[in-house]
């Protein structure tokens, strides 16, 4: 693990211009603007955190292009994106990546029928991958995954440990699944007759495209027929529920805990932040943001942001959270009010 580099060597690694500093000066680590000490770097990603640069005893930052304030004592890289930028110091002072271990732990349960080259992929302890199965190359099965019967996963995916992945699921190239996530579960369907919950039959798939994320203690469940569709690209945090039938689109932000309700479809380049619920059977716009908390009822044909329940545009949506801070004072004048009609009606009489 490297343990020292230049503001010179840093300015290279990162690709930005030392504009202040000495290029001879050392950095031995990494840290927050508000928690870094001397020998550390941090990074300028948001304004707010501007002052706080102000007053850090990190050695030096990485800020954007048009930064131009001078901080004495504190060398100043400028790059395109500080907070991607960032991402090559951390990789520069962290842990060094696991290597790839291609081969098949003498643990592991693998059907015969199962279809990958065991030079080409890694399958950790105690995985278990059933009939039919075909894995690409450069793919790592970590310990405990399951991986259900005629299952396709693409090349270059990692699952982490005892992540589940049932019957017919499909996989594009560089997926990331992580631990205690399960994909193709049944979804949630049944039919009230004669006094009980019937279930339905769930015989469909999920489709999971290329450059997938999806974090831990997620689920997916299998479409009632047809798939259930995760578009390339998108990233879906942990604890996020996904129901039968549900299609999003490509580029997508799904954040912890939002609920999907069945054969909803959302557009490419939308944003779901924390905690969002979405009623079943609705259709949501490319290019749409729904603020934490929001709940969606009824379709988003619209580009833009919403708040609110239920989701209302976002300035409307404002007006309708603050009504209910008002509601005391609202009150209070309606009971002077009552005073003085009771005042002036007793004056008449």
């Amino acid at each position: 693990m490297s343990t020292s580099i230049t503001h010179h060597r840093l300015a290279e690694l990162v690709g930005g211009e030392l504009f202040q500093g000495e290029p001879e000066g050392l950095i031995t680590g990494l840290n927050s603007i508000s928690e870094a000490e001397p020998g550390d770097v941090t990074f300028l990603g948001n304004e707010r955190y501007l002052s706080a640069l102000r007053h850090t005893r990190a050695t030096a930052a990485l800020v954007g292009l048009d930064f131009a304030e001078p901080l004495p004592g504190l060398a100043l890289i400028r790059v395109e994106n500080p907070t991607l930028a960032f991402s090559s110091v951390i990789r520069f002072f962290g842990p060094p990546s696991r290597e790839f271990h291609p081969g098949v732990h003498p643990s592991a349960v693998v059907a015969q029928s199962a279809q990958f080259n065991p030079e080409r992929v890694s399958i950790g302890p105690c995985a278990v991958i059933e009939e039919n199965v075909v894995i690409g190359d450069g793919t790592i099965v970590h310990a405990g995954v399951f991986i259900g019967h005629g299952a396709r996963i693409g090349m270059d995916c990692v699952l982490h440990p005892n992540c589940t992945l049932r019957e017919m699921t499909l996989l594009g190239d560089r997926v990331i699944i992580h631990s205690g996530t399960a994909i193709g579960t049944d979804g949630f369907g049944y039919q009230f007759s004669q006094g009980r919950h019937q279930k339905i039959e769930q015989v469909g798939i999920v489709q999971i495209d290329n450059d997938v994320e999806i974090g831990s203690c997620t689920t997916i469940d299998r479409a009632r027929f047809g798939r259930t569709w995760i578009g390339e690209g998108t990233k879906i945090d942990n604890l996020v529920q996904i129901a039968h039938n549900v299609v999003i689109g490509q580029h997508s932000i799904v954040v912890s805990q939002v609920g999907i309700s069945g054969s909803t479809h959302i557009g490419s380049h939308v944003t779901i932040a924390g905690q969002v619920g979405i009623a079943g059977h609705l259709e949501i716009s490319d290019q749409v943001t729904l603020l934490a908390k929001a709940g969606v009822t009824k379709n988003i044909t619209e580009p833009g942001a919403y708040t609110g329940f239920p989701a209302k545009p976002l300035m409307e949506g404002r007006r309708m959270l603050s009504a209910p801070a008002k509601i005391p004072e609202m009150m209070e004048r309606i009971r002077e009010l009552e005073k003085k009609l009771a005042a002036l009606e007793k004056a008449q009489a």
